[in-house]
């Protein structure tokens, strides 16, 4: 997912008091880059542990220090429907999703919305450089917009009251 550049919604104030787009940098420097990764050849019902115990609703699976796939709540629930009786002896590699959707470290979380209600996904693993910089959720995308909404509201209110720093 390339970059397409500003939007004019999602606004954060620089030290100089710049305007800026909010971007996936902004929210895992917050967050945290910490991303919990599984490899293919392991067994669902390790990872369904690993998902329990990491309260995480999503794992990147690797291989070689590559992405290779993403197994997510969603995929294990709906392979639950078909293969409840074996769930546990199926390897991750044979339930995952193949084509993982990333974000760049620069993307605005606009960018990153709008990639994830287009297809549908509820965690973007976060690329820079050429490697894993960490995973965003909907619902950090939802709580760093909402948190960014309050200040815009802040300095809204400030300016029309006069408090505005000039």
């Amino acid at each position: 997912m390339k970059s397409t550049g500003h939007t004019g919604r999602e606004m954060s104030r620089s030290e100089s008091g710049t305007v800026l787009p909010l971007t996936a940098r902004d929210v895992l420097e917050q967050k945290g880059s910490e991303v919990i990764t599984i490899e293919p050849e392991r067994s669902v019902q390790e990872a369904i542990h690993t998902m329990v115990t990491r309260g995480v609703g999503a794992l990147v699976v690797v291989k070689g220090g590559d992405i290779v796939g993403m197994l997510t709540e969603r995929d294990i629930l709906r392979a639950s429907d078909h293969n409840f009786d074996r769930l546990s002896a199926l390897s991750v590699s044979e339930l995952m999703t193949r084509q993982v959707m990333i974000g760049l470290w620069d993307d605005s979380l606009d960018d990153v919305m709008d990639l994830m209600t287009e297809k549908h996904i509820r965690h973007v693993p976060i690329m820079a450089a050429g490697s894993l910089a960490g995973i965003l959720s909907i619902g950090d995308v939802v709580k760093a917009r909402g948190h960014n909404a309050e200040i815009v509201i802040r300095y809204l209110k400030d300016y029309i009251e006069g408090r505005y720093p000039r």
